[in-house]
């Protein structure tokens, strides 16, 4: 990933969903009356973004995989 134009993209884009993750954790929070500080929520939202993303990648290297082996059997 050299192209700093996909690489500021990618960047903004995890921005964008922890900032909205965070905030839609502590909003859920206030809302039924179980609120964590601010702070608890960004954590909270970069473990779930991270564990979202590993995932991602796993179900991409996976189909690659698997249709680079069924290529082979042909």
């Amino acid at each position: 990933m050299t192209d700093p134009t996909r690489l500021r993209r990618l960047v903004c884009s995890l921005s964008a969903w922890w900032l909205i993750l965070a905030m839609g954790l502590w909003l859920l929070g206030r809302a039924i009356d179980q609120s964590a500080s601010l702070l608890a929520c960004a954590a909270s939202a970069a473990f779930l973004l991270a564990v979202g993303e590993a995932g991602d990648w796993l179900r991409r290297r996976w189909h690659h995989f698997r249709t680079t082996r069924k290529m082979g059997r042909l």
